[in-house]
Protein backbone atom coordinates (compact mmCIF):
# COMPACT_ATOMS: atom_id res chain seq x y z
CA UNK A 1 0.00 0.00 0.00
CA UNK A 2 1.38 3.50 -1.14
CA UNK A 3 0.41 6.55 1.69
CA UNK A 4 0.09 9.29 -0.34
CA UNK A 5 -0.73 12.88 0.61
CA UNK A 6 -4.66 12.29 0.82
CA UNK A 7 -4.28 9.25 2.59
CA UNK A 8 -1.73 11.27 5.32
CA UNK A 9 -3.58 13.91 5.61
CA UNK A 10 -6.95 12.36 6.41
CA UNK A 11 -4.92 9.77 8.98
CA UNK A 12 -3.81 13.31 10.74
CA UNK A 13 -6.79 14.61 10.51
CA UNK A 14 -8.57 12.42 12.39
CA UNK A 15 -5.55 11.98 15.14
CA UNK A 16 -5.12 15.73 15.33
CA UNK A 17 -9.37 16.01 15.92
CA UNK A 18 -8.86 12.72 18.34
CA UNK A 19 -6.13 14.88 20.18
CA UNK A 20 -8.28 18.09 20.50
CA UNK A 21 -11.33 16.37 21.67
CA UNK A 22 -9.27 14.39 24.04
CA UNK A 23 -7.48 17.36 25.43
CA UNK A 24 -10.50 19.92 25.46
CA UNK A 25 -12.96 17.43 27.03
CA UNK A 26 -10.90 15.47 29.04
CA UNK A 27 -6.84 17.26 29.31
CA UNK A 28 -6.75 15.34 32.91
CA UNK A 29 -6.35 12.21 30.99
CA UNK A 30 -3.62 13.26 28.75
CA UNK A 31 -1.90 15.18 31.94
CA UNK A 32 -2.05 12.01 34.06
CA UNK A 33 -0.33 9.76 31.19
CA UNK A 34 2.21 12.10 30.90
CA UNK A 35 2.38 12.42 34.35
CA UNK A 36 1.53 15.94 35.16
CA UNK A 37 -0.56 16.78 37.72
CA UNK A 38 -3.59 18.51 36.55
CA UNK A 39 -4.43 22.26 38.04
CA UNK A 40 -6.61 24.67 36.44
CA UNK A 41 -3.83 26.51 34.82
CA UNK A 42 -2.71 23.36 33.12
CA UNK A 43 -6.43 22.17 32.12
CA UNK A 44 -6.53 25.87 30.30
CA UNK A 45 -3.63 25.81 28.59
CA UNK A 46 -4.66 22.14 27.09
CA UNK A 47 -8.10 23.19 26.21
CA UNK A 48 -6.41 26.57 24.27
CA UNK A 49 -3.69 24.22 22.35
CA UNK A 50 -6.82 21.99 21.38
CA UNK A 51 -8.04 24.26 19.56
CA UNK A 52 -4.95 25.00 17.65
CA UNK A 53 -5.04 20.42 16.94
CA UNK A 54 -8.19 21.29 15.99
CA UNK A 55 -7.35 23.92 13.57
CA UNK A 56 -4.69 21.83 12.25
CA UNK A 57 -7.05 18.89 11.94
CA UNK A 58 -9.13 20.88 9.37
CA UNK A 59 -6.90 22.35 7.70
CA UNK A 60 -5.56 18.78 6.92
CA UNK A 61 -8.29 17.63 5.64
CA UNK A 62 -9.60 20.58 3.66
CA UNK A 63 -6.31 20.53 1.96
CA UNK A 64 -6.58 16.91 1.46
CA UNK A 65 -7.20 16.48 -2.11
CA UNK A 66 -4.13 19.61 -3.07
CA UNK A 67 -2.27 18.88 -5.94
CA UNK A 68 1.92 20.20 -5.49
CA UNK A 69 2.24 23.83 -5.25
CA UNK A 70 3.91 26.38 -3.01
CA UNK A 71 0.50 26.18 -0.95
CA UNK A 72 0.78 22.22 -0.74
CA UNK A 73 4.50 23.00 0.71
CA UNK A 74 3.42 25.75 2.92
CA UNK A 75 1.18 23.60 4.42
CA UNK A 76 3.48 20.48 5.16
CA UNK A 77 6.53 23.11 6.13
CA UNK A 78 3.84 24.50 8.42
CA UNK A 79 2.76 20.78 10.26
CA UNK A 80 6.39 19.49 9.76
CA UNK A 81 7.68 22.61 11.75
CA UNK A 82 5.27 22.08 14.39
CA UNK A 83 5.38 18.23 14.73
CA UNK A 84 9.05 18.59 15.26
CA UNK A 85 9.02 21.28 17.75
CA UNK A 86 6.83 19.29 19.74
CA UNK A 87 8.65 15.65 19.43
CA UNK A 88 11.72 17.91 20.68
CA UNK A 89 9.72 19.53 23.62
CA UNK A 90 8.31 16.21 23.85
CA UNK A 91 12.03 14.75 24.88
CA UNK A 92 13.49 18.01 26.93
CA UNK A 93 10.34 17.49 28.94
CA UNK A 94 10.73 13.93 29.43
CA UNK A 95 14.89 14.39 30.34
CA UNK A 96 14.40 17.08 32.58
CA UNK A 97 12.14 15.21 34.57
CA UNK A 98 9.18 17.45 33.83
CA UNK A 99 6.50 15.00 31.82
CA UNK A 100 7.14 10.82 32.33
CA UNK A 101 7.13 8.39 29.75
CA UNK A 102 4.33 8.27 28.81
CA UNK A 103 5.53 11.54 26.87
CA UNK A 104 7.62 9.20 24.44
CA UNK A 105 4.32 7.85 22.79
CA UNK A 106 2.87 11.54 21.21
CA UNK A 107 6.84 12.07 20.87
CA UNK A 108 7.01 8.91 18.37
CA UNK A 109 3.35 9.91 16.88
CA UNK A 110 5.17 13.55 15.90
CA UNK A 111 8.43 11.92 14.87
CA UNK A 112 6.27 9.48 12.26
CA UNK A 113 3.99 12.02 11.07
CA UNK A 114 7.36 14.42 10.28
CA UNK A 115 8.65 11.60 8.26
CA UNK A 116 5.76 10.54 6.56
CA UNK A 117 5.15 14.30 5.27
CA UNK A 118 8.89 14.96 4.52
CA UNK A 119 8.35 11.89 1.86
CA UNK A 120 5.11 12.32 0.73
CA UNK A 121 4.69 16.24 0.57
CA UNK A 122 6.35 17.06 -2.61
CA UNK A 123 4.42 13.91 -4.31
CA UNK A 124 1.44 13.42 -5.85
Amino acid sequence: MRLGFRSLSVLASLLFLAIACTWMFSPDAMLANWGIGASPSAELMARRGAALYAGLSVMLFMARGAAPSPARSALVAGFVTACSLLAALGVGELASGHAGRGILVAVVLEAVFVLAFVFVGGKS
